[in-house]
């Protein structure tokens, strides 16, 4: 008894209470924003961004950012010679409709502090499960072609730092078990045939969720003849995530996102 209470004392529950309480302070490796007080126009960025999710509005010759293909490098931040670009700690960008991570420009200024957006929903969308799927959320993860790395991300959702079974939410092995998808990689041609495959073995009601730039938008990988540009062209999508790859707790709000609308 007395060596179970010492365990206790010296490894404390070290799962979060996200999203049940605001995410505490993270690195500043989230969404990207752009001061055009401060941008020169010298076009730097746009030569130099590896997925080329920088554009320049033609009409008002401003600068935005895709966030769709955007793989969060920090390039642009690194080599903006004014200073105009910077990397925030924003990860709760997920979005019900790709367009509305379509070049999104964000003017910061110095003595702008940049708060996450965060309502405490969790209770609501507990419930939400319940209405929808008359049981806990059941989620079948889907490699479409990825490096991986979203993959890992997603396999972090299940340690005990993140935990989302005390949420209700389970993966399974089988599609046909399922009531999400969330889809990773471009949707390579040697695997439309298999996500087709498996969005149709999916019982209704189903939600599906692009996790990551490449399964968004193609990525670094897009207009390859071997890729898809983003599996929207595939089978239809409720959320998209941004990110390469997006954090676990990005994943998480995506999914909440996700059944919220469901």
């Amino acid at each position: 008894m007395f060596n179970t209470i010492k365990k206790i004392i010296k490894y404390p529950n070290l799962t979060q209470n996200y999203p049940r309480i605001p995410l505490p302070v993270l690195p500043k490796t989230g969404k990207p924003v752009i001061d055009m007080e401060k941008c020169t126009g010298c076009g730097e960025c746009l030569r130099r961004c590896p997925s080329q999710a920088i554009v320049r509005d033609e009409k008002t010759d401003a600068l935005g950012i895709n966030l769709d293909t955007c793989v969060f490098c920090t390039l642009c931040e690194e080599i903006c010679p004014a200073g105009a670009i910077e990397m925030t700690n924003q990860i709760e960008l997920a979005e019900n409709l790709r367009t509305e991570l379509r070049s999104s420009t964000l003017v910061v200024k110095e003595d702008q502090e940049i708060a996450m957006p965060y309502e405490a929903i969790c209770d609501k969308l507990v419930k939400q499960i319940g209405k929808t799927f008359g049981r806990s959320l059941n989620i079948r993860e889907v490699d479409a072609g990825s490096c991986n790395g979203c993959d890992y991300e997603i396999n972090a959702l299940n340690n005990p730092f993140n935990d989302v079974e005390r949420l209700g939410m389970h993966f399974v092995a089988s599609p046909r078990h399922a009531d999400m998808l969330l889809v990773t990689g471009t949707a390579s041609r040697n695997m439309q045939l298999a996500l087709i495959k498996t969005y149709n073995a999916t019982p209704d009601p189903k939600l599906v969720v692009a996790v990551g730039a490449c399964a968004c938008s193609g990525g670094i990988f897009r207009d390859s003849y071997a890729t898809s540009n983003g599996i929207d062209g595939i089978v239809p999508v409720d959320v998209y995530i941004p990110g390469c790859p997006p954090r676990p707790q990005a994943i998480l709000y995506g999914i909440l996102k996700a059944i919220e609308k469901g």
